[in-house]
C-alpha cells in the first residue's frame, strides 16, 4: 500500500487528507444525526403531560431545552406561547433555524470533497503524463521504459485514488442530506402539533425551513 501511495506522487497527499476528512465527518455525523436522539418519539407526549398538569416552569423549560434539539425547539415555542400564535410560531422557526444549522454541520464539506477529489486525481494524472512526455523528449523519442512506466503509474493511481475518495463522499453526502430532511419533517410535525394543541382555534402552518 505504501509503495502505491509513493508511486502516486505528491498529489496523493491532499487526496489522503481528503479521505481522512471523509472518514472523520462520516463517523461524527452518523453518530450525531441519530433521529431517536434529535427528535425523541415520546417527547411531545411528555410535554403535553406537563402542560395538562400545570408543571411548566423555568426549570422544566431548561430541562426540555437541554434534552434534545427537538426539545430546544419546543421550549422556544412554549416560552412564548402566551404571546399568541404568531409569536410562538416565530420563536419555533428561529430555534429551528439554529438546530438545522447544527444538523448540517460538516455535511457541506463532504459535498465539497466529493467535487474536488476527482479534480485532484485529474491533476495528478496531468502531472504523470507530463513526466511521460518529458521522458520521451529526453530520450529522443523512444523514452526510458522505467520513466514511462512511472509516469503512467502515477497518472492512473491518482485518478483511481481521487475517484475512490469522491464516490463514498458523494454517497454519504446524499445520505446525510436525506436523513436531515427526514428529521426536519418530524420536528416540523411535532411543532405543529404543539401549536395546534395550545392554539386550537385555528391551525398554524409552522415551517422549519
Amino acid at each position: 500500500m505504501f509503495e502505491i501511495i509513493v508511486a502516486g506522487g505528491w498529489m496523493m497527499l491532499p487526496i489522503i487528507l481528503c479521505s481522512v476528512a471523509v472518514i472523520a465527518i462520516t463517523v461524527e455525523r452518523y453518530w450525531t444525526l441519530n433521529p431517536a436522539k434529535i427528535a425523541p418519539r415520546n417527547l411531545l407526549a411528555q410535554v403535553w403531560s406537563w402542560i395538562k398538569n400545570n408543571q411548566i416552569d423555568a426549570a422544566r423549560l431548561r430541562e426540555l431545552k437541554q434534552s434534545s434539539p427537538l426539545g430546544q425547539i419546543l421550549a422556544a415555542g412554549l416560552s412564548n406561547s402566551r404571546h399568541g400564535r404568531e409569536v410562538m410560531k416565530d420563536s419555533i422557526q428561529e430555534a429551528a433555524n439554529q438546530v438545522i444549522h447544527q444538523l448540517e454541520k460538516y455535511v457541506g464539506l463532504l459535498g465539497t470533497i466529493a467535487a474536488i477529489a476527482p479534480l485532484l486525481g485529474l491533476l495528478g494524472t496531468v502531472f504523470g503524463m507530463i513526466k511521460v512526455f518529458s521522458a520521451i523528449m529526453l530520450e529522443g523519442g523512444s523514452g526510458n521504459t522505467a520513466a514511462l512506466a512511472g509516469g503512467i503509474s502515477e497518472a492512473l493511481i491518482t485518478t483511481a485514488a481521487g475517484l475512490g475518495v469522491a464516490i463514498p463522499a458523494m454517497i454519504f453526502h446524499r445520505f446525510f442530506l436525506r436523513r436531515i430532511d427526514s428529521i426536519v419533517v418530524t420536528m416540523e410535525e411535532e411543532s405543529i402539533k404543539l401549536v395546534d394543541a395550545l392554539h386550537s382555534d385555528r391551525r398554524v402552518d409552522v415551517k422549519l425551513v
